[in-house]
């Protein structure tokens, strides 16, 4: 054997332990392997952040404009997008509160993430709601005076995408890293 091989072979002896150690200690040192929701408050409401398909989501559809039989239609329209909506149950706003603006979302802690698609369709300018003491999995859409139209998939999905992922509200923590 030559020099020259026998320099070679200690070279790529000492590359292989370098690259050894250096595997050895990132999984040692890795912080991902560690539950991140074990930090939440123990009083903390507990939300799912997961992003659901339409097929997934439930809707109540309301109109607080003056615009008689709104409600209806973009219940039809939202149906047709395969969200889950039953467009008879399309009415004026059951709380009576006054909207502003495009759309206001209101749902619980199991919707969260689902509230964040749907969003997505008044391409992000629909107020959110968040009530932790509502238990169902439904997601109501009231629409307010500045509603012009629902955005198109296109739109959605740039919407969805410029916004990242789901936020929990303030004084909730993640169930699905917890």
């Amino acid at each position: 054997m030559t020099i020259a091989r026998i320099r070679a072979l200690a070279i790529v002896g000492v590359l292989f332990v370098a690259a050894l150690v250096l595997v050895t200690v990132s999984i040692v040192k890795d912080k991902q392997t560690s539950a991140q929701g074990a930090s939440c408050p123990k009083d903390a409401v507990r939300v799912d952040t997961y992003l659901a398909d339409s097929e997934n989501i439930q809707l109540n559809v309301y109109n607080a404009t003056d615009r008689p039989g709104l409600a209806n239609q973009i219940a039809q329209e939202l149906k047709q997008r395969k969200f889950k909506v039953d467009p008879d149950k399309a009415n004026n706003d059951p709380l009576g509160k006054p909207v502003e603006g495009v759309a206001v979302l209101r749902y619980g802690p199991k919707m969260v993430g689902a509230a964040w698609v749907v969003r997505s369709y008044f391409l992000n300018e629909a107020v959110r709601e968040f009530d932790p003491s509502r238990q169902d999995q439904t997601i109501d859409v009231v629409l307010g005076p500045s509603f012009q139209k629902l955005a198109t998939e296109t739109e959605q999905r740039l919407a969805l995408a410029s916004v990242g992922r789901a936020i929990p509200p303030k004084g909730t923590c993640d169930i699905r890293q917890a």
